[in-house]
């Protein structure tokens, strides 16, 4: 019961980033004698910090502010076809350090082995002394078999049933974990972003290809073997061609962000870029490109909105590009096809984490480690040098 309700508070800590301990008592319903006991049990495991209050709640002193500790780090990792992006995530979800390579061309699985270890070195050399590591998590643009971290498949990198996580973990001697960038986004969105407070959701991310999430009740989707969630790969015409996982007429093979990226003649933009060049430069074939998209896209959601009846729709990556765009003709696209009851209520956000997002979701994956069993999880901690 001790462990559980340690977990329960340290959790509640780290998905707010402070909270005050009468807030504890109340979302935890323990009373303060047994909140006291817990937070200072996570005070002395090093995860936690404590201080007054400056806004004094009701009649009374002020009451003490319990702080997720900043000491306490996850990296995380995103390989991409032409990048590979590696940060040092704190417990209280800042990102205090995090380095990029650029790839000229696509590298070969082992290749980015190499060059996370490399990247994850080199941050560990800047950070504080005395800082606790939980691991290492990795955000993968493919199909990835949770039980023993292997890819499946990825079709951007052109890797395919490789043994990551054992390959890192040979590398760098922390525990190391992956999942589905997509999976991750919808994650962190959740808990730190436009999704908060909502427990049926929708969340699309636009990518190299397309991806998605879906929790019901507060539970995320992940089906039978762990590869639900492919939204990317709903079919939703006959007349176009095939997605890069060799699937044809679905969304990713007709919204995809390389079209978007050569129509307005950029290069390596990332998506506040692409966002600005889109609604800056209305040519004819940039709005039909774009409305093409729009389209596809209102019409895939409107096909989630008819299976899952969710709360919220959350767009994340470049998709935000193709909802300011046009808001008006993306949501009447979801309206034409969707039940009315099924819809009713519906809110469509974009993301709130922006380029964050996978970081803080790949950080997610050793936190959670962590916080589903705080002191046995610290007794088996590696200090920094």
């Amino acid at each position: 019961m001790r462990r559980h309700n340690l977990s329960a508070v340290l959790r509640l800590v780290h998905e707010a980033g402070s909270i005050a301990r009468s807030s504890l008592t109340t979302q935890t319903g323990l009373n303060r004698s047994t909140i006291s006991d817990l937070v200072d049990e996570l005070k002395e495991l090093g995860l936690v910090t404590e201080s007054e209050a400056t806004v004094r709640e009701g009649i009374g002193r002020p009451s003490l502010v319990v702080r997720a500790a900043n000491s306490v780090i996850a990296f995380a990792a995103h390989p991409e076809v032409d990048f590979l992006l590696v940060a040092a995530v704190t417990l209280d979800g800042q990102i205090v350090r995090q380095e990029k390579l650029i790839y000229p061309s696509r590298v070969s699985a082992s290749q980015t082995v190499k060059d996370i270890a490399k990247l994850v070195a080199k941050i560990r050399q800047s950070l504080p002394p005395l800082v606790t590591i939980t691991g290492l998590g990795v955000a993968v643009p493919g199909q990835v078999r949770l039980f023993d971290g292997v890819v499946r498949e990825a079709p951007h990198l052109n890797w395919l049933e490789y043994p990551l996580v054992s390959e890192l973990k040979d590398q760098l001697g922390i525990p190391v974990f992956i999942d589905n960038d997509a999976s991750l986004a919808a994650r962190a969105e959740r808990i730190f972003g436009a999704a908060k407070k909502f427990d049926d959701i929708i969340y699309l991310f636009g990518g190299s290809g397309i991806g998605g999430g879906v929790f019901t009740g507060g539970v995320q989707l992940r089906g039978a073997t762990g590869y639900g969630g492919e939204l990317g790969h709903t079919k939703i015409t006959d007349h176009v061609g095939n997605d890069y996982s060799g699937l044809s007429g679905t969304l990713e093979s007709i919204v995809r962000r390389e079209d978007l990226v050569d129509a307005l003649g950029l290069g390596n933009a990332d998506d506040n870029q692409l966002e600005t060049a889109l609604l800056s430069k209305r040519n004819d074939r940039v709005k039909e490109i774009v409305e093409r998209q729009i389209d596809a896209l209102g019409i895939a959601i409107a096909n989630y909105v008819n299976v899952f009846n969710p709360q919220i729709i959350v767009l994340g990556g470049f998709l935000p590009a193709l909802y300011w765009y046009d808001q008006e003709r993306l949501l009447a696209g979801i309206a034409k096809g969707s039940l009315f009851a099924s819809r009713e209520g519906i809110i469509v956000r974009v993301a709130e984490l922006g380029a964050r997002t996978l970081l803080i979701g790949a950080a997610e994956l050793p936190f959670t480690t962590l916080v589903n069993d705080p002191a046995t999880h610290i007794r088996n901690r590696e200090v920094s040098a």
